[in-house]
């Protein structure tokens, strides 16, 4: 296996049809790239001409020492890390072309020095973490909801939430309450009104609206603004969803509301099912991350939508160090 670090457009090339995130796209990486503190690495590994496994990373040098993160903190990105596409079929190959790719990144990093902390969240195609274990690294397990959608229509999705949901959305369709995509400028409005509840519930908020807006109009069409307002046009609440090959994720807003005793987040993301299910220019997506599912207050909540539990796995290095560079970007991230 050869591995290389590639550019934008070479790790674009590469990218298979199928099994990533929304932020290993071109397009976010290229977003994150202009605004991350630090050097965005792409990396492939090559078998003749094919790609078998591709890894972004961020390296940020320090007054002493350096990080190894993917994804960087601070910018709201889920999980990223590590693609393994082996060409067999046959577990053990999978497992040593895995193996040989991580080995072979992390040898190149530098990245078992006494000087570099490393920490990847991996996607949740990700099946296999074994190798950054055997390489000393911390693993645990972290969780999301998942909605499946795949073949399914309005009315299956609506009966399998939970009665109390249920409810929300049948007074939501009675209410003055209209939920629509709109664009860019109310993506900013999103984006205002979630920094004001961090700042209201004394939590940093390190994102800044230029990373964003250009996300946003990087990803065009796989970006969305679902936005609730009353029947004169009053902002309640919104969401912004990201669109991936498979996948749509839930990734910034849903500032709590009531009105009129509706949950007016329930019918933001009703809606955004809604489009799953039924807009043709969705159908080669079949399923919609809740996230949420690592916070306990939230789960109460989100598990009402009769989301799976799916995990994925935290690699870090298993250091003092990073307890306390961990701590540091969890004051700033929380």
């Amino acid at each position: 296996m050869e591995v290389e670090r590639l550019t934008l457009s070479e790790w674009g090339d590469a990218l298979p049809e199928t099994g990533y995130e929304v932020f290993h796209t071109p397009a976010a990486l290229s977003a994150i790239d202009a605004h991350v503190d630090g050097e965005l690495v792409l990396y492939g590994g090559f078998k003749g001409h094919q790609a078998v496994g591709l890894m972004p990373i961020v390296e940020t040098r320090r007054t002493i020492g350096r990080t190894l993160m993917s994804p960087p903190p601070g910018m709201n990105i889920p999980r990223l890390g590590p693609i393994v596409m082996p060409t067999s079929p046959k577990q053990r190959k999978r497992e040593r072309v895995n193996k040989k790719f991580v080995e072979a990144v992390l040898e190149d990093l530098g990245a078992m020095g006494p000087l570099s902390l490393v920490r990847m969240l991996t996607p949740r195609q990700y099946g296999d973490p074994r190798p950054f274990q055997w390489a000393d690294f911390k693993l645990s397990t972290q969780f999301t909801y998942v909605v499946d959608l795949d073949q399914q229509g309005v009315d299956p999705v609506l009966s399998s939430f939970s009665k109390s949901l249920r409810r929300d959305i049948r007074r939501g369709s009675e209410s003055d309450i209209t939920v629509s995509v709109e664009g860019l400028d109310s993506a900013r409005e999103i984006f205002e009104a979630t920094r004001t509840r961090y700042n209201d519930q004394s939590r940093g908020f390190p994102m800044t609206w230029d990373y964003v807006r250009d996300l946003f109009t990087g990803l065009g069409d796989d970006a969305r603004a679902y936005v609730a307002r009353t029947g004169d046009g009053e902002f309640l609440s919104g969401v912004t969803v990201l669109y991936g090959p498979e996948t749509a994720y839930f990734w910034q807003g849903g500032t709590r509301m009531d009105h009129d005793g509706v949950s007016v987040n329930s019918l933001v993301h009703w809606r955004v099912i809604e489009d799953i299910l039924e807009d043709s220019a969705l159908e080669q997506v079949d399923e919609y991350d809740l996230m949420g599912a690592n916070t306990k207050r939230l789960c109460d909540y989100k598990g009402k939508f009769a989301g799976e539990l799916v995990p994925y796995y935290t690699i870090e290095t298993d250091s003092t160090a990073m307890n306390l560079a961990k701590s540091a970007f969890m004051a700033v991230t929380r």
